[in-house]
């Protein structure tokens, strides 16, 4: 009888360990869970802009504000860095996982996977390969780009389909496209969208994402699905919704506790009564709702985005995330964190758990730096094109290319870029002339004359993230067009990709010390750890350019500012000997690096 005690045994315990599935369902004006209404209480957080190591306390975090709920953003683009590979493991890539430790803390998932997300992320999460294509058309039924949408859905849903609550996984909902009303208007794209996740094995309940207003939700909603509003704050914003599908629940899918910040802004800070309010309103009216970004992380390496509302503007997004968020981008709780907490325990019967520790920050004495080397003196075989192509022609999504031609014809006068994305160095004769930013469509640069018979003009162009929202979203880097001198059109280029990926900074920064005083230099320096921590080094002593530490990027840093104090993870840095690379357009001198325990 024993063997067989055993096996009951095993069977019992295995069942009792079985995750228990639940249902989750719409009613007219409720969100059910298991057939009784809940309030989604719900904070955003991006796992592809939290190291892997942090995800479990940021999430900790979320659920000691009050949170029982958090809204995950899934970025296609970091996914499929190249066409037809997937990569869900990686780095902080396993979504999967991210879901499983949110259930483990107890919280739900609403889900949002795109295919475009906006999120302040490069291009909006979509990939980069589809700019190959020259009349390609995105967010609506072109082929090409559902071809590639049907292969990522495909993909994903292998991830997440066993992680629904009908599984007895944590996802209640999944958000079908974001925000579409802002963008287009074809209801066969969402509805294939939809079609898509349901015969991948998708059966929660989906939602959409608009703003509050008739315009967008008729062109953005699909029936059936409930709809979120971003924000939703009033009687009003809810009765818009009710107009426009009265057979489904709505919520706030976006409350701003924060807002993003570009380069040349100072710091977003929006006022907190404004949100105070808000808040007051949602939970006294028990309505649902998610906070974004409950903590916003960081734009690491080449992900930052861009906005753009007239086709001259462009506003590159600056490397942090921290969003003026309640969670700051180290993971640490602010006053505005403590004032949510408190107003969510005051209109909520749950129980809200301590807060986590905060993580151990360090700070670094000056780091001495060293020019290494130029980018001049590393240039790759160059590419010969009749006419200046774009990065995403050549496979390359951001970092620099460098375009090179012989003057015939005119060698001196007006030198103008079409259209420069999005930041240029101009040379002639290896002389530095000019810079050209995209921002406000002066692309004009006097080029002197030369004595020189067959001069040469070389253009370094810096890629600064895809637009990620509205109607400008096509936006290849590089140079996009032509170059013309004078009213005529220059021809016969070479053409250098410098993806500036870790592998070739590290690679370059460490070869040699070839002298060039042409704009481009590279910075090393070494430093001894005897214990890691968060730090955030400072860079407001160089210009522009980018960061890298252990082969890690960091971001962008550039004067103009706000940010001079790039985010470093500990998991980052090892005791012993640290290596930090500066990669810098525009700065000749190397100047010690501190590293300090804040972000200001």
């Amino acid at each position: 009888m024993k063997p067989l005690f055993y096996i009951l045994f095993f069977l019992l315990s295995c069942c009792q360990g079985a995750a228990q599935k639940h249902t989750f369902s719409l009613s007219k004006n409720d969100f059910l869970l298991d057939g009784k209404p809940f309030q989604i209480i719900s904070g955003e957080l991006h796992p592809a802009r939290i190291p892997k190591e942090y995800w479990r306390h940021r999430i900790q975090m979320t659920k000691a504000m009050g949170c029982n709920t958090i809204a995950a953003y899934i970025f296609w683009n970091y996914h499929e860095t190249k066409e037809g590979q997937f990569d869900f493991k990686t780095e902080n890539r396993d979504v999967a996982e991210f879901i499983r430790i949110c259930q483990q803390e107890g919280m739900w998932v609403l889900l949002r996977p795109g295919p475009y997300v906006c999120a302040e992320w490069d291009f909006g999460g979509l990939p980069t390969y589809l700019l190959k294509y020259p009349d390609i058309r995105i967010r609506c039924m072109d082929k090409r780009y559902m071809a590639a949408t049907e292969r990522y859905i495909s993909r994903l849903a292998k991830e997440i389909a066993p992680l629904q609550c009908v599984n007895g996984g944590p996802i209640l909902m999944v958000q079908v496209e974001n925000e579409y009303g802002s963008y287009g208007n074809d209801k066969n794209y969402l509805e294939a969208l939809r079609k898509g996740w349901i015969k991948n094995g998708i059966k929660v309940p989906f939602y959409t994402a608009d703003g509050a207003t008739a315009f967008m939700l008729e062109a953005g909603h699909i029936k059936g699905t409930a709809i979120g509003l971003d924000s939703g704050s009033s009687d009003a914003d809810f009765d818009q919704a009710k107009k426009a599908d009265p057979d489904v629940p709505s919520f706030s899918s976006e409350t701003y506790p924060g807002w993003l910040t570009h380069w040349y802004e100072k710091w977003q800070r929006p006022d907190t009564n404004d949100l105070k309010k808000e808040m007051e309103y949602l939970l006294k009216n028990k309505k649902s709702f998610n906070l974004y970004v409950v903590h916003g992380g960081t734009n690491f390496g080449f992900t930052a985005g861009a906005n753009a509302f007239s086709p001259t503007q462009y506003q590159p997004d600056i490397t942090s995330y921290d969003y003026d968020a309640p969670i700051n981008e180290q993971g640490n709780a602010t006053p505005k964190y403590f004032m949510l907490r408190n107003m969510i325990a005051k209109y909520t019967d749950h129980k809200i758990p301590d807060i986590p520790n905060p993580i151990p920050a360090i700070e670094i004495p000056a780091v001495n730096m060293k020019y290494m080397t130029s980018v001049w003196n590393h240039l790759p075989a160059p590419i010969i094109s009749v006419q200046p192509k774009p990065m995403e022609d050549f496979g390359q999504n951001q970092g620099l290319m460098l375009y090179r031609t012989k003057l015939v014809g005119h060698h001196s006068g007006k030198l103008k870029i079409w259209e420069p994305h999005d930041y240029a160095l101009v040379f002639l004769n290896g002389k530095f002339i000019d810079t050209v930013y995209r921002d406000g469509g002066n692309w004009t640069v006097d080029l002197p004359k030369t004595d020189v018979d067959n001069p040469i003009l070389d253009i370094l162009v810096e890629g600064m993230g895809h637009i990620n929202f509205a109607q400008y979203m096509i936006d290849r880097k590089g140079i996009t067009e032509r170059v013309t001198l004078n009213g005529m059109t220059l021809m016969n280029w070479q053409i250098y990709p410098l993806p500036m990926n870790p592998e070739f900074v590290t690679a370059v920064a460490n070869a040699d010390r070839g002298m060039d005083d042409r704009k481009g230099f590279f910075f090393k320096g070494n430093f001894t750890l005897n214990e890691t921590g968060d730090t955030y080094f400072d860079l407001s002593s160089y210009r522009k350019g980018m960061v890298y530490v252990n082969g890690h990027n960091l971001g962008r840093h550039w004067n103009v500012g706000p940010q001079q104090r790039l985010y470093c993870p500990a998991g980052w840095l090892k005791k012993g000997n640290n290596e930090i690379i500066v990669f810098d357009l525009l700065q000749t001198e190397s100047k010690p690096i501190l590293a300090f325990k804040t972000a200001e």
